[in-house]
């Protein structure tokens, strides 16, 4: 195994089925917790400037729009709507998107984990490409279903991710130029470390 790590510059990211209808099924952990680290993944890909493309599955029926959060925070990124394909990576406009980033580490999250996200991470890993999985910024029915996708990808070589690690992988040094977004995305998504630094800066003052 090597530790090739994701950089702003070798880095693309798929949102794959973050849809309203489709999220309200999400029950491996908390809606407010899922939303936290979709909000989050999403910012960092516009701090970090990644090429980022967005598709969706029959999003005129049940299954919904994107995720307002998604598209509001990332107006450039293409929305690719899916006329039936499951597996996203059999859509070829989606696939021409992602060969158009000339990127060959894909982040990738979604609804379902066990369809949207592993079927997508697995077709990708089959082309060449590096896949790093990000487990809570995706969801699904429950925790054994979360599990058993978890351990499929795992076995295909795709790397399972929490949408922190995305952030704090990319950003390497605190001292590089985006130090500032990550504290900033941090302190408003992930409590302790919001809480860690308003005692800091009310200690200093």
């Amino acid at each position: 195994m090597s530790y090739d790590r994701l950089t702003p510059e070798n880095a693309a990211v798929l949102f794959v089925d973050h849809q309203t209808g489709l999220s309200n099924g999400v029950q491996d952990q908390s809606l407010p917790e899922y939303l936290t680290a979709v909000t989050g993944l999403v910012k960092f890909a516009k701090a970090f400037k990644l090429p980022a493309i967005i598709t969706t599955s029959a999003s005129d029926g049940p299954n919904g729009p994107v995720l307002p959060v998604i598209t509001q925070t990332l107006p450039d990124a293409p929305v690719i709507s899916r006329p039936g394909e499951i597996n996203a990576w059999d859509n070829a406009e989606f696939v021409a998107a992602v060969e158009k980033t000339g990127r060959k580490k894909l982040i990738v999250a979604g609804v379902s984990t066990e369809v949207c996200v592993a079927f997508v991470a697995l077709s990708a890993i089959k082309a060449g490409y590096d896949v790093y999985a990000v487990i809570d910024a995706s969801g699904t029915w429950n925790k054994l279903v979360q599990e058993v996708a978890v351990a499929r990808m795992v076995q295909a070589g795709i790397k399972p991710i929490t949408w922190v690690a995305v952030g704090a992988e990319l950003q390497g040094d605190w001292r590089n130029a985006t130090g500032q977004d990550l504290a900033q995305i941090m302190g408003e998504h992930l409590p302790f470390y919001g809480n860690l630094a308003a005692s800091f800066f009310a200690a200093k003052g």
